[in-house]
């Protein structure tokens, strides 16, 4: 046990380039499929800018005829201090933290060195940062008891707008093998044009639920053609609609406990859009720390950041849900 009972602290750029840059930047912003801003300057801001329609005038022999200058929409993402703790016994921690040293076959598990142990423990606790963050940017609510209210989230933040702003939005009973394709495409239709025109760029998505994804997925397999036929035996790959990527948000474990918002969504939206920002630099007190308490007998982990998210434009939004 003593290899494991010393403890470490992540401070300063230790803390940005060990800990959380390898899950917020680069291959983690990725698979997140939004913008993810990471130590930015505070506060953090979303910038846009929206060029003029027409800028040609008739050629002049002299003088300055130019056109308006470029409008700069600008939001400020709302960063919440958030903390993350988790505990193991022993036991626990050996099941957790050796596991995962033990799948790799250059590993002697009755030589093991402090900075496997290390390795291994960071991992299992930046995988549970990550996991916690992405729930939290689509369902997050400060007003809620319980789970998931650290930061509002984009789902909380486009809703509580739709009222107070032009966001085309759909609420809708349900969505079955029958309607799966009807919703999507009224999704689309509610679309502003703006939005719709940006399809050739390709970043347009449609985040939803899985009862959606699954529900288009079946009516895909329905139909009675050599394309069905395919998809069926081969699975669905990457889901498509309108040449537009149908992405998971893979919510249903939390979402029978953030009923409050809703218990299905299709949002259409650039991914460009939407932005998650994190800051570990800008403020004091931000670390992660691991330890021993050898009173209680557990390993101990915790992390202090800054983290929020925000939508930019409500002109680049199209929202159909179900309460």
């Amino acid at each position: 046990m003593s290899k494991i009972e010393n403890a470490k602290t992540y401070l300063g750029k230790e803390l940005e380039n060990i800990f959380f840059r390898p899950i917020f930047a680069d291959e983690g912003a990725r698979e997140l499929g939004i913008k993810v801003m990471y130590n930015m300057p505070a506060p953090t801001r979303l910038h846009f800018w929206h060029r003029p329609e027409d800028v040609l005038r008739k050629y002049t022999s002299a003088g300055w005829n130019g056109s308006a200058s470029a409008e700069r929409y600008t939001k400020t993402v709302e960063l919440q201090r958030v903390k993350a703790e988790m505990s193991y016994s022993a036991d626990e921690y050996f099941s957790l933290v050796y596991d995962s040293i033990a799948q790799s076959a250059l590993t002697q598990l009755d030589d093991l060195t402090g900075t496997e142990l290390e390795a291994a423990e960071t991992a299992l606790f930046r995988n549970a940062i990550l996991e916690s963050v992405r729930a939290t940017m689509w369902l997050g609510k400060t007003t809620r008891e319980g789970v998931l209210n650290t930061f509002d989230g984009f789902l909380h933040r486009i809703i509580s707008d739709i009222n107070s702003r032009d966001i085309p939005a759909e609420v809708y009973e349900s969505v079955t093998t029958a309607t799966a394709v009807t919703r999507l495409k009224s999704v689309w239709d509610n679309a502003s044009e703006e939005l719709r025109n940006m399809r050739a760029e390709g970043q347009l998505v449609f985040f939803v639920t899985t009862d959606v994804r699954d529900a288009y997925e079946e009516s895909l397999e329905a139909a009675d053609n050599e394309a069905a036929y395919h998809l069926r035996q081969t699975g669905p790959g990457s889901l498509m609609f309108k040449g537009i990527p149908v992405v998971d948000m893979k919510l249903n474990s939390y979402l029978p406990r953030c009923y409050d918002l809703g218990v299905s969504f299709i949002l259409l939206t650039d991914r460009r859009n939407l932005a998650l920002a994190l800051n570990t630099g800008d403020f004091p007190g931000s670390e992660v720390r691991m330890w021993y308490n050898p009173d209680l007998m557990e390993n101990r982990q915790r992390a202090i950041f800054m983290a929020g998210c925000d939508y930019l434009l409500p002109e680049l939004v199209s929202i159909g849900y179900a309460k």
